[in-house]
């Protein structure tokens, strides 16, 4: 490799808004990111089964005659 054309690499440190850090090596020596895997909805287990935007749920169970507890089968 061309010792002129690459950057210098030096220790970061990437500090998420949840408060966790991480440290790597990269070109800057800091970074924040806005998730992480720690805060990240698909890798705690918190994400949502589905978003009922404008009733759109309630208004397929009108519509075939489906209740709440039917769901859950």
């Amino acid at each position: 490799m061309k010792s002129e054309i690459h950057p210098e690499m030096v220790e970061c440190v990437i500090t998420c808004v949840c408060g966790a850090t991480h440290n790597t090596l990269a070109i800057q020596p800091a970074m924040r990111v806005d998730i992480c895997g720690k805060c990240h909805p698909f890798y705690t287990g918190q994400q949502a089964r589905f978003i009922d935007t404008a009733g759109r749920v309630e208004s397929f169970r009108r519509r075939y005659g489906l209740s709440a507890s039917e769901d859950d089968e």
